[in-house]
């Protein structure tokens, strides 16, 4: 379902009679500004449950005993 070029200017029609012209700059930098927070959002949740699955112990290997087999390494 594309939008051809009749429906984009009627859009356009439209949106200059219900806001002015000297408001749709605005109602555009708002919408641009939502989208990029929405974008970082998104992307920083993903980062997060990348993140959390490296996080995650992999088994005995990870235990505190083998952390401190070499003498002098003290668990700080």
């Amino acid at each position: 379902m594309a939008l051809g070029t009749g429906e984009i200017v009627l859009i356009v029609v439209v949106l200059l009679v219900i806001f002015g012209g000297s408001k749709l700059p605005q109602l555009g930098e708002g919408l641009g500004r939502a989208i990029g927070s929405f974008k970082r959002a998104l992307s920083g949740s993903q980062e997060i449950e990348a993140g959390a699955k490296k996080a995650e112990p992999q088994g005995p290997a990870d235990s505190e005993a083998q952390k401190s087999d070499k003498p002098g390494d003290k668990a700080s």
